[in-house]
């Protein structure tokens, strides 16, 4: 009979050590980390689809078939033309603001700028 209680009392023991460091576990696997922000400063002069961005996309993002180039299905797929990039306007800003892209390359602050900046006033085709 002893044995029987000490196995239950070590069960119960056990257990408790489990239900801790499960609850532990789930404390710290939950856990967020900071944000990626994404916010820029607008307030300088509007940017402009000619202008401004159709140049960073096409020397930066579509440089060929491998990245958003002619033939491309990568991701949004071309970004040759205004109404591509307009369409694909939400993972480009994604994409941009995150540092994900460009692939294998970079983009200057003031480009970077440029491109986020000119699709939070719309991604007007001026």
């Amino acid at each position: 009979m002893k044995t029987l209680i000490t196995y239950y009392s070590s069960f119960s023991i056990l257990k408790r050590i489990f239900v801790a460091a499960a609850i532990a576990g789930f404390m710290f696997a939950c856990k967020k980390t900071a944000p990626v922000s994404t916010s820029v400063d607008c307030s300088g002069p509007v940017k402009s689809f000619s202008g401004d961005v159709n140049s960073i996309v096409q020397t930066s993002c579509a440089t060929d078939s491998d990245c958003h180039g002619s033939g491309s299905h990568s991701g949004p797929g071309e970004l040759l033309t205004y109404p591509e990039i307009f369409n694909a306007r939400t993972a480009i800003r994604t994409a941009v603001a995150t540092g994900v892209m460009p692939k294998g390359g970079t983009l200057t602050t003031a480009e970077k700028n440029a491109l986020l900046c000119w699709i939070d006033n719309g991604a007007v085709n001026n």
